[in-house]
């Protein structure tokens, strides 16, 4: 064959070879892993870095170049309660769409992977994980931090605030501006779900989140130093061909 008739033959293939391509894409995009499958790092991404899951960091880096004649106006009581930090500290916020199946089933398998469970308790579970929220959209935020006091702040925050205060300073805001309050606030409890934002799912007869919606940001202030502020896409929010939220 020559060179000439070489080049025509693989150009022919070029377009049958690119369907190939895109095909074998399509199938491994629809092949999904059964959450009861799910590996530890599978769940914890769901949980933390996922459609429904995002991660809030804030820094605080006020007292990272501290000096001891910097805190000379603080009372001793103020230096012992807040200490010398000489680093910056981070305070972790684990902000989730708790009414979604896919956060439901990754805190489900993780649990599965910890516990060795009895049949009732697996089948127990299995409903609350697999259970589709119709009425309410409920989201949860959870918070760690590199320094015990800070962890304590958010402590005291989450744990006195109320739904009165907060469903003014809560809500969710589509892309097109829309706003949806607060309905409900639930303080975190033993459960380790964290705290729990409860908003309305219908809103005038249609849903607040629909196929349609591009993006949608969650805000919650608990004060000026306190701030949750997440924009989640909903149009990646597609788990077995069903927008979860």
């Amino acid at each position: 064959m020559s060179t000439k008739s070489a080049r025509l033959h693989i150009a022919a293939l070029l377009p049958l070879l690119f369907l190939l391509l895109i095909s074998a894409i399509a199938i491994g995009q629809n092949k999904t892993v059964p959450w009861t499958e799910w590996s530890k790092k599978d769940a914890e991404k769901v949980l933390n870095d996922s459609p429904w899951g995002q991660t809030q960091v804030d820094t605080n880096v006020t007292e990272m170049f501290y000096q001891p004649t910097s805190r000379a106006n603080a009372t001793s009581g103020q230096r012992g309660e807040e200490g010398a930090l000489n680093q910056e500290i981070k305070v972790t916020y684990h902000i989730r769409f708790f009414s979604a199946r896919p956060v439901r089933q990754a805190l489900v398998r993780l649990y599965q992977l910890q516990q060795k469970l009895d049949a009732e308790s697996e089948k127990g579970l299995r409903s609350f994980a697999e259970l589709e929220s119709k009425d309410s959209i409920i989201l949860t935020v959870t918070f760690e931090s590199t320094d015990g006091r800070y962890t304590g702040k958010a402590m005291q925050a989450f744990n006195s605030a109320v739904t009165a205060i907060m469903k003014n300073k809560t809500y969710l805001e589509r892309n097109d501006g829309k706003r949806l309050f607060l309905t409900t606030y639930v303080p975190p409890g033993r459960d380790g779900f964290g705290a729990r934002f409860v908003f309305q799912r219908i809103v005038d007869g249609h849903p607040f989140i629909a196929q349609d919606t591009k993006d949608v940001r969650f805000y919650a202030e608990f004060s000026d130093a306190l701030k949750l502020n997440m924009k989640f896409k909903v149009t990646e929010m597609m788990y077995n061909g069903l927008l979860e939220y």
